[in-house]
């Protein structure tokens, strides 16, 4: 997608963090695409759009701690994690 702008890379993103396979992933990361998505640098918007290619069963495991968070994820999970709970984001 070298051609897709910045904002039309945000809107794309956020409609697939609103549209996913579960409701409990849709209420987890719709949130978080509305509020966080533009303060991500590059590097995390290339992390979350990855993330966004996982299966939603693994995405709440992981969130929800049930299974350990693959090491490329931890960050990311963490933050959206954090955004979902009200607590203090890293």
């Amino acid at each position: 997608m070298g051609t897709e702008t910045h904002e039309h890379r945000l809107k794309r993103m956020q409609m697939r963090s609103w549209r996913r396979g579960t409701k409990e992933m849709d209420l987890i990361l719709g949130p978080f695409s509305d509020t966080r998505l533009g303060d991500l640098d590059a590097g995390d918007l290339d992390l979350y759009d990855r993330l966004l290619e996982e299966n939603d069963h693994d995405i709440y495991q992981w969130m929800s701690g049930q299974r350990p968070t693959p090491d490329e994820y931890v960050a990311l999970v963490d933050k959206v994690v954090a955004g979902f709970s009200g607590r203090a984001a890293p």
